[in-house]
Parts: structure tokens; sequence; C-alpha cells
């Protein structure tokens, strides 16, 4: 019998091909569109989850934004502060300086524009996300060249620049500091096609450099430290750790404070904040709710259409049920493989011939679709299928014999 059922749905659904073609495109597009929109929250998700074990702690300037911090500050807070036998180290530390500029100062567009993370380079691979399996060569050079930077893929396209070639960036944030760089290599497409990163020594000797030839230090010279990252084994380490930093002496002007990395990142979040509640709440259920009245719409005209056949087929021994199963099944036919269809092709396209969605949030310039999506796809297909033709179903289990021939006659 359900397989009797399962043939009738075929060809219920191959009478009316172009209405259930354009039903199909509708819900691939709208699935599209939710499957983009949770991709960006599911990745924002999982940075602002707390980690059980290899946690990563943030150290920033307490009561200013953005953190500027004296470079005296980094030693000690890449020991986490430890002072005595028993405190507690981090596993691993990375401190970071912003350096930014233009190609040419006397035209600043968007093109040549660049924004400097300036760094120890062995810390890339310990401590920056997803770059464990950089090239140590690319290290190397860093560290032999103090000039060399490695720059993301979009950016070096924007620049108009390659591997090997110089330029010389004339800076926004520390006037008189203009530097010039080599480009050893690029980052791997992904997360950091629009980052740049340079050896943090490069910009500090530049300082230095400055009070030599000045006999004055730069304006900047005392607040140039932005972030420290430190990597600890647990939650209880890194409560250890933020308590000694917290409490040392050797942190008050300015004074610091030490949070968890997704504590920080929810922080730097906080500028999106209604942009991210509208993609949660309204923008994802609307589409839903979409999608689940263009199935109702088309199930519906399909049951109006098919009243009398509907009545013989109770004629003919076909229970309630037996009616009720076969329109929700045409829906969830179309719902699901066209769900299954939109998930497979926007994971695809997206990742893999886009290279990710180009949606800049914060500090992410793009999200790649995960492969969860390949299950929500179908499951967004199915559900609001389901949800669109629960009416129509419920109709045609209860049309009436007596009415529909009273009709016809």
């Amino acid at each position: 019998m359900f397989f009797k059922l399962f043939l009738l749905m075929l060809k219920n659904l191959r009478r009316h091909l172009l209405r259930t073609s354009l039903t199909a495109v509708a819900t691939m597009v709208l699935v599209f569109v939710v499957i983009l929109v949770w991709s960006i929250l599911y990745f924002l998700d999982v940075v602002t989850q707390e980690r059980a074990k290899d946690l990563k702690a943030i150290v920033t300037e307490r009561w200013q934004i953005p953190s500027q911090m004296p470079f005296s500050y980094a030693d000690s807070l890449s020991r986490g502060a430890a002072s005595k036998p028993d405190d507690i180290v981090p596993d691993d530390s990375m401190t970071w300086q912003f350096y930014g500029g233009t190609l040419d100062p006397n035209k600043r567009t968007r093109e040549n524009l660049i924004f400097f993370f300036a760094m120890e380079p062995k810390k890339l691979r310990t401590m920056m996300d997803d770059l464990d399996t950089l090239d140590p060569e690319l290290i190397r050079k860093m560290e032999q060249n103090k000039r060399g930077v490695i720059v993301g893929q979009e950016r070096l396209k924007a620049l108009n620049k390659r591997v090997g070639e110089r330029f010389t960036v004339s800076s926004l944030n520390y006037k008189g500091i203009d530097l010039e760089f080599e480009i050893v290599g690029v980052f791997p497409q992904g997360r950091y096609d629009q980052s740049a990163v340079m050896n943090r020594d490069y910009l500090n000797d530049a300082l230095d450099d400055y009070y030599r030839k000045r006999g004055v230090r730069h304006p900047m010279h005392d607040r140039t430290l932005n972030l420290v990252w430190l990597k600890v084994p647990d939650s209880r380490a890194f409560a250890r750790v933020a308590e000694q930093i917290m409490t040392s002496g050797l942190y008050t002007q300015p004074a610091v404070k030490c949070e968890t990395a997704a504590s920080g990142i929810s922080t730097w979040l906080d500028a999106y904040r209604d942009l991210i509640w509208g993609m949660r709440w309204l923008l994802s259920p609307a589409v839903l709710v979409t999608m689940a009245l263009v199935v109702a719409n088309t199930i519906s005209i399909s049951v109006r259409e098919r009243l009398t056949e509907l009545a013989v087929m109770k004629v003919l021994g076909y229970r309630p049920w037996h009616l009720l199963v076969l329109v929700l099944g045409e829906a969830l036919l179309v719902g699901g493989l066209s769900g299954a269809a939109s998930a497979g092709l926007t994971f695809w396209v997206i990742n893999h011939v886009f290279g990710g969605l180009k949606f800049p949030i914060a500090f992410f310039p793009e999200f790649l679709v995960p492969r969860a999506s390949l299950w929500w796809g179908p499951v967004l297909g199915a559900a609001t299928a389901v949800a669109g033709s629960i009416l129509p179903a419920w109709t045609a289990r209860a049309v009436r014999v007596s009415e529909v021939f009273a009709k016809v006659a």
C-alpha cells in the first residue's frame, strides 16, 4: 500500500510539472538564504563559545577602547604576571600591535589601505587559529628579514601587488613612522584574505629610531601594545592567571583586564548586536514562514483541483489517513529533495567556488558554510513542507464523497 501511495505521489507531482518545478525552485532559493544566515550565526556562536580546554585569554586595557598599553607590559603579561614559584605560567602567548596606513598618502582609497598585525612571526603557527599548517619557510623569511610581511590574498589583489614586491606605507596611526615592506608570502585562502602580518621588531625598532633621530619619543611610544593573547590548559588555570594579572601592581598606568577570548570577541561584536539579533530572530523566521506559505499555496491548489479524484479514491477503499499521507508525502518529496539539493549546491559553490561568504562582521571578513548545512537543507525543506501542507492534507482527509458528487451532478 505504501509503495502504491509513493507511486501516486510521483504521478501527481509530474501531472503539474511546471507548478512542482516553481515550488522546488522557490524552496531552494529560500533554503539558500537561510543557510547563508545560519552559517554566519553558526560561526559567531562557535567563536564566542567557551572552551573547556586549551582556553585562550585576552589581556587589554581596562578602561579604553581601542586598547593601548605600553610595550613594557609585554614580557610580564606573556608570563601571566607570574612572580611566585606556585604561580601559573601560560602555555603560550602572543602580542598584538596594530599598524595601518596607505600606499598613496595623496589618494587614500580603500584599495591602497593596508592594516598590519605586528607580532612575533613564530607565533603565527602556534597561536593564530587555522594557521598551524602555515609553511614554516614563510616564518623563517619574516624572522630573517624584518621587513618581510605575509598578506591575505584579497588584500594583495586589491593592492595590485605580488610576492617579492616591495612597497612603502605611510602610516595613519603612527604619524611619521613610514615603513618599507617586502611581501614574502600569502595567507591560505579563507579567514585571513584581508589580513596582513608584520614583524613586531620592525615597528619597535622604527619607534626607537624615531627617538634617536629627533631626540623626543613618538607620541605613540607608550601606547603601542594593543592586545596580549595567552593560552592556558583549562578554565581553572585561566582563573589563576587572570587573578595574577588583575592583582599585580605592575599594571596600573593604565590598568588592564583579562578575559577569555570568547568573552572578548563577544564584546567586539556588541557593535553588531542589533544586526545579529535581526538575522537570528527576524530574517530567519520570516524566510521559514515564507517557505511554509509557498508550499501551503501549492498544495492547497493541488488539493482543490483533485477533490473529485480524492472522493473517488475514498469510494475505491482508500482510508482518510491514506489521503492524509498522500498529500503530506507530496509536500515532503518536494521540500526535502529541494532542500537537500540547495544545501549541497550552497556548500560547494560558496566554499569551493567563491572561497567563503564575503560578509565582513567585525574582524571576520568572510564565513564558510559548515558541513552541518548538508542536513540543515533537507530538514528545513521537509519541516516547512509539513508545516505548510498540514491544513491542505487535512482537507483532503476530510473530503465528503456525497458533497463532491452532489456538486458534480
